[in-house]
């Protein structure tokens, strides 16, 4: 089996490495290993840049922690004003070697009472805590399942920005 390192314990990040290797390479076997790793930004990343880079470094400290790992995963979850909102994305960076691939997710709007607690220095998932009552809900559903009733979850929002992170692994014979 193949084994992948994702740069974090979280199950949710964990969960989301797993469900996009099986949904771009479905017969190949992977094996999956959490390691914590620093990502070497503030941890709440407050710009599309800095998010990028706290993917990178995880993904690149998840390789050095795990070298018997084929691939290393690193997913970082950031904020960025736009407009005077704050919105929320992620970084999904995916290593092998000296190949990356990187893909962000969607993006979405935080709630004025959420924003405000942002601007305090609260981390995103510490102020969904606090605004809706919940206890380590970034390691469950996060501010999208919150805030989609779980339409979405922080585990399928993820989805899809891993799968595109390995579009580079799935046709290799391109140039990235």
């Amino acid at each position: 089996m193949t084994l992948v390192g994702v740069a974090s314990q979280n199950p949710v990040k964990i969960a989301a490495a797993q469900a996009g290797f099986a949904q771009m390479f479905p017969d190949d076997a992977f094996t999956f290993e959490g390691v914590a790793v620093a990502s070497g930004v503030r941890a709440q990343p407050m710009n599309r840049d800095e998010t990028l880079q706290g993917a990178m470094n995880r993904a690149a400290n998840a390789a050095t922690a795990l070298p018997e790992a084929v691939y290393s995963i690193g997913i970082e979850g950031g904020i960025q004003t736009v407009a005077g909102r704050l919105e929320v994305f992620a970084w999904v960076v995916i290593q092998q070697g000296a190949r990356i691939g990187r893909a962000q997710t969607g993006i979405f709007y935080l709630p004025d009472e959420v924003a405000q607690l942002i601007h305090e220095g609260y981390e995103l998932g510490h102020a969904d805590d606090i605004i809706f009552g919940r206890d380590n809900s970034k390691q469950t559903n996060g501010s999208i399942g919150i805030l989609t009733d779980d339409a979405l979850t922080r585990t399928t929002y993820y989805i899809p920005a891993v799968v595109m992170a390995l579009i580079p692994f799935k046709k290799p014979h391109l140039t990235w």
